[in-house]
């Protein structure tokens, strides 16, 4: 039995463009993805994150929208010191919506930026980094693999809340008299 589907040089190069375009895709290596995960658009790494090493408990999660909650907390938890305390200020240094792939152990196999603050370059590294160093997640053992979406509502001072967990924001300044 013979294919005669690659016959042709036209169909030969073809067959080779389509290759090398999903080996690309495999390692994340097109435009725009710079980092360790494809879909990131720095190129920051994890860092180990306080608490990070020890596999965290198994989400009960039935849904992304319910495990958005244990993915929020589980940021929160390894980053307490960060978290923004209190309702945040009026006006915000940067917002950004990203929505992270997780394999079925709660490991970030890619990001995408819905709404990237691409105004701070180096809150979308921050971001990334934050995200990729608290990995694992709660492995979702109701969903399996899963994409979760949060906005990051990042202060100044390079303190944050997650829009699931925040504490809402003040809609004027406060005099500090």
């Amino acid at each position: 039995m013979t294919f005669t589907l690659l016959a042709t040089p036209l169909r030969r190069a073809f067959a080779a463009a389509l290759t090398t375009a999903l080996g690309l895709v495999g390692c994340g290596g097109l435009p725009g993805s710079t980092g360790s995960v494809p879909g990131q658009l720095s190129d920051a790494t994890a860092a180990p994150a306080q608490g990070a090493g020890a596999t965290p408990r198994a989400s009960n999660a039935g849904t992304p929208r319910e495990y958005k909650q244990d993915a929020a907390r589980h940021i929160y938890a390894r980053n307490g010191n960060r978290i923004y305390a209190g309702k945040l200020p009026p006006l915000l240094y940067a917002i950004g919506t990203l929505s992270v792939s997780l394999d079925a152990n709660g490991k970030v196999t890619s990001m995408h930026w819905m709404r990237a603050p691409k105004h701070a370059p180096e809150v979308v590294a921050e971001i990334e980094r934050t995200v990729l160093a608290a990995a694992p997640y709660p492995p979702a053992s109701r969903i399996g693999k899963l994409t979760w979406t949060d906005t990051w509502l990042w202060d100044k001072s390079g303190h944050f809340q997650l829009d699931t967990l925040t504490e809402g924001q003040l809609s004027q300044f406060q005099d500090p008299r």
